[in-house]
């Protein structure tokens, strides 16, 4: 987890203005291996282990055991998620969360200078690496508001999710939804989001400032 995240952070419990406060144990190249965030608020703690960070609001039950190490992340399919993202390069972060976040280690690899954040349970057994920071999440999310470049969400979301999506997304930036389930594309458009993009169980919305619509975009 790169160290220059802890500016983004908020508490899970309390949420914004409290920020969240770092008790590093081991920290290398800007990277957070080991130690604890903590809430001056609340005085709850939310620990980093491997450079994987627990941020669920309490209670919060035991995480699986890790899987084994994934496959390799399809390169076309990635490629379609940062065409769909509309990040090129930094500098800046990402948001992924859900079974995409798999594509988390192709994106940071390729996007220099962005800082590609992956929320889901299964991305403790990727590798810490350049580029790449991992954590399990609740909602409401432990960012402060217009935090990322773009937003992803995969895998099972509810539309508390989407408007989570939109608050942290900056303005001007996209929400991607995969596996969109019907209505995803009047819910962005609700919380003040622009369609651009809505075909083939894909939605993206673009929050703020317009843009034209993704026509020379081919998904499978």
């Amino acid at each position: 987890m790169h160290l220059l995240l802890t500016d983004r952070l908020v508490c899970p419990r309390c949420g914004p203005p409290f920020g969240l406060i770092l008790l590093a144990d081991e920290v290398r190249e800007r990277r957070i291996l080991r130690g604890r965030f903590g809430c001056s608020n609340c005085r709850d703690a939310f620990p980093v282990e491997g450079g994987f960070g627990d941020l669920r609001p309490p209670p919060r039950r035991p995480l699986p055991p890790p899987e084994a190490p994934p496959s390799p992340p399809d390169p076309e399919a990635s490629l379609r998620l940062a065409a769909l993202l509309g990040v090129t390069g930094g500098p800046g972060m990402i948001l992924i969360r859900g079974p995409a976040a798999e594509a988390g280690p192709w994106l940071a690899s390729r996007l220099a200078g962005v800082e590609v954040v992956v929320e889901d349970p299964s991305v403790r057994r990727l590798h810490e690496a350049e580029g790449l920071s991992r954590m399990v999440a609740g909602l409401p999310l432990p960012f402060f508001p217009a935090s990322f470049r773009g937003v992803v969400l995969s895998g099972s979301y509810s539309p508390e999710d989407l408007a989570e999506a939109v608050r942290v997304v900056a303005p001007g930036a996209r929400v991607v939804a995969l596996g969109a389930p019907g209505g995803t594309a009047e819910k962005l458009a609700e919380l003040g989001a622009e369609l651009l993009w809505d075909e083939g169980g894909v939605v993206v919305g673009r929050v703020g400032r317009p843009q034209p619509p993704l026509v020379s975009l081919k998904l499978r």
